[in-house]
């Protein structure tokens, strides 16, 4: 099956079939919830709501277009950008446990949020609220500076080893600090706050998402002009400046975008893990290492698999909602072991 799907035309096949699947997906994604709808339903109330149709209920287009659209749609595009960028940093780092979370982002996400939901700043303690999203966005950034600060060389290079000790440092640093604020702060803190770093996209809506899809769209845009690029780091750093690439442009370049891509990610859904390490890696499988094939299986895989766990976090249990980032686990964890039995030939 590798060997089929690894040819040019099996790797098309792939993306025209993940394609499809992803849309019939976000359409059952919107269709299916706490009051049933038809994919006819949900058809015709976009098509109502642009103008090109008799549309349906009031209450059922808000349903689809205003609640639930939003929330599928935020759910592809984070799925999307965590397994891009995921990607990107195996490669940059040559560490096959890189994640997007690895330069301390979800850290200072979860510490900017800590401070806004133990001091009642949000007013609220929904997971994606403004003001929790706009404290977990500047709480990336502010760990991701100093991330860079503390690894960056005189000469202004970023050597991965030294990168990701600073990273795991850094999260070490915002994980006291917000563990201090829910141990202080009162009743009720800790419980939010691990509600929100669990992860959700219950919060979602179309001003929100405007951001995360642009950053997402950029960050796949430049990603894919430097797949060959990232081919290239696969044969470590001296080769690929071998071979002229302007390796500390790149990884600036990269890193910064990457991260950016996340911190913006993190802010709208909190922290979900192993999407951004257990995607990447399944598609190299089937795959092979060439970017050029890993990146748009890879975008595609990871959005099919967070709009599955979305649905399967608000449905499973009628009387509640699980945190995304729980689904996500259950699922990545088996994965991951499958993986690596099969590539040690097991």
């Amino acid at each position: 099956m590798r060997e089929q799907i690894r040819g040019t035309p099996g790797v098309a096949l792939a993306v025209a079939g993940l394609t499809a699947v992803l849309l019939v997906s976000m359409g059952l994604g919107v269709a299916i919830g706490s009051a049933d709808l038809s994919l006819g339903t949900v058809f015709d109330a976009v098509l109502g709501r642009l103008g090109l149709g008799p549309g349906v209920d009031v209450l059922d287009e808000h349903i689809v277009v205003d609640l639930r659209l939003p929330r599928v749609v935020g759910a592809a595009v984070v799925g999307a950008g965590l397994s891009v960028c995921g990607a990107v940093l195996q490669s940059l780092t040559g560490n096959q446990l890189a994640d997007p979370y690895i330069l301390g982002m979800s850290g200072g996400a979860a510490l900017g949020a800590s401070v806004v939901l133990g001091t009642g700043l949000g007013l609220g303690s929904m997971a994606g609220g403004p003001v929790i999203a706009l404290a977990a966005f500047l709480g990336s950034l502010s760990a991701l500076v100093l991330v860079f600060a503390i690894s960056v060389t005189r000469g202004g290079a970023l050597i991965p080893g030294r990168l990701i000790l600073a990273g795991v440092a850094v999260g070490q640093l915002t994980a006291a600090l917000s563990s201090g604020l829910v141990y202080f702060g009162p009743h009720g803190t800790a419980e939010r706050v691990m509600f929100w770093s669990l992860g959700s996209v219950a919060g979602v809506r179309w001003n929100t998402l405007v951001l995360s899809l642009a950053v997402t769209a950029l960050t796949v845009i430049v990603v894919f002009w430097h797949a060959r690029t990232l081919d290239a780091f696969a044969f470590g750093e001296r080769s690929a400046a071998g071979l002229g690439t302007d390796v500390t442009r790149i990884r600036w370049t990269l890193y910064a975008l990457v991260s950016l891509c996340t911190a913006v990610l993190v802010s709208v859904s909190g922290i979900i893990g192993f999407v951004g390490l257990v995607i990447p890696h399944a598609v190299r499988f089937f795959v092979g290492p060439l970017h050029a094939r890993v990146l748009p299986l890879a975008i595609l895989a990871g959005a099919l698999i967070v709009v599955w766990a979305d649905i399967v976090a608000r449905t499973l249990m009628p009387a509640r909602e699980l945190p995304l980032g729980l689904v996500t686990s259950a699922i990545g964890v088996p994965a991951f072991i499958w993986l690596l039995r099969r590539q040690k030939g097991i």
